[in-house]
């Protein structure tokens, strides 16, 4: 009861929480031992809206066949369960970085769910999943440096690393204070634009969509990110990892998988990714990766990802691009100043398919993430 309290306090007021240990986390990485993965269902794709302090995404990664990068991405947050705020947000990186990235950030006024909660809509933007559950339509007019008109529909099975892909926090494993959750369709044809003010993108290529829940102040369940999404014309391969605060022992959770056009290779939670060597950051403390490793190993596959990540697309102060209610949820955190760094290497996927070796190209792109 005392450790509850104590988070509770940690939740209201933003400071830091004390040291439970790693047996404070129930990892995913737990359930996938016994089910590596499960795929998805239409009904697993229902927004959460908690009624508690959470951030809750849908995010949609585009490689386009010309060589853009895109983001668009809806963030819905909850704070004490008082105030409750949405956002859409959209990025263009151009190849070779001929003009400078596009990035809109905007408040989604008049914002509500479905009856279902399959769909998000709001006064000038929405993310609307088809009748048959295998698509999604992104629209928004919020910002006019940025008019998107997207349509993102599933080529591979979608997936959740474990039974339901949850990690939960807490003390009482019957009661858990928090969880993070990540759902993936991992291989996604895309179709559609975003229309800025240089002209019109075309984002015919591919994809990958991810529904995340962070069921609690997102600083104290994470402190460090690694993410990877690779598209070739055969294979995707993506990771999700995160590094707990010391509160829940520095553990380590990583969910992940390979895909072909139209079926799962491998996912679960025997993934690594690593930072090979250090650049770091002469305006400020983190220890910016030069170079990395990323490896998925399970079900006969053993691939990886490997090499200098170059110079980084985007550095991003997080605490002065997000939103006011993410602010308000670090607001008070001592020693909370988040960034976000970014890149497209050429690096190839080598990978060993039940004992055929094969490599191929791609796009790329790749976010290590410090947040504490």
């Amino acid at each position: 009861m005392m450790n509850w309290a104590k988070q509770q306090l940690a939740n209201v007021v933003g400071t830091e929480e004390p040291v439970y240990g790693p047996s404070a986390i129930q990892s995913v990485a737990e359930q996938a031992k016994e089910v590596p993965y499960t795929e998805l269902k239409k009904e697993d794709l229902k927004w959460t809206v908690m009624d508690s302090t959470n951030v809750e995404t849908q995010t949609f990664y585009l490689m386009s066949d010309q060589g853009h990068i895109g983001l668009a991405q809806v963030i819905y947050s909850n704070v004490m369960g008082v105030r409750t705020t949405a956002q859409f947000n959209s990025k263009i990186i151009y190849p070779g970085q001929k003009l400078p990235h596009l990035w809109c950030c905007d408040p989604a006024e008049g914002w509500e769910f479905d009856e279902e909660k399959y769909t998000f809509q709001a006064n000038n933007c929405g993310i609307e999943l088809s009748e048959d559950g295998n698509s999604y339509r992104i629209t928004s007019s919020t910002n006019p440096d940025c008019v998107v008109d997207l349509t993102v529909t599933r080529s591979a099975p979608g997936f959740v690393v474990g039974k339901n892909g949850i990690s939960y926090f807490g003390t009482d494993a019957q009661n858990p204070w928090g969880r993070m959750k990540h759902a993936f369709w991992p291989r996604c044809k895309v179709e559609g634009s975003m229309v800025t003010k240089d002209g019109e993108v075309d984002f015919k290529g591919k994809g990958l969509f991810i529904h995340a829940l962070q069921g609690m102040k997102p600083h104290h369940a994470a402190a460090r990110w690694n993410f990877v999404n690779f598209q070739s014309p055969t294979y995707a391969a993506v990771m999700m990892e995160y590094t707990t605060p010391p509160s829940y022992g520095s553990t380590v959770v990583n969910v992940g998988g390979i895909a072909t056009d139209d079926k799962i290779l491998y996912a679960g939670a025997t993934n690594t990714a690593k930072h090979t060597a250090i650049k770091g950051d002469p305006e400020n403390d983190w220890l910016e990766p030069g170079s990395v490793s990323y490896e998925w190993k399970g079900n006969g596959i053993d691939a990886e990802l490997t090499g200098s990540l170059g110079e980084r697309l985007d550095k991003v102060d997080v605490m002065a691009e997000v939103p006011k209610f993410v602010k308000q949820i670090v607001a008070g955190t001592v020693g909370t100043k988040p960034y976000i760094y970014q890149y497209g290497p050429q690096l190839p996927l080598k990978i060993n398919d039940n004992g055929q070796q094969k490599e191929e190209e791609g796009s790329i792109f790749i976010e290590a993430t410090f947040i504490s």
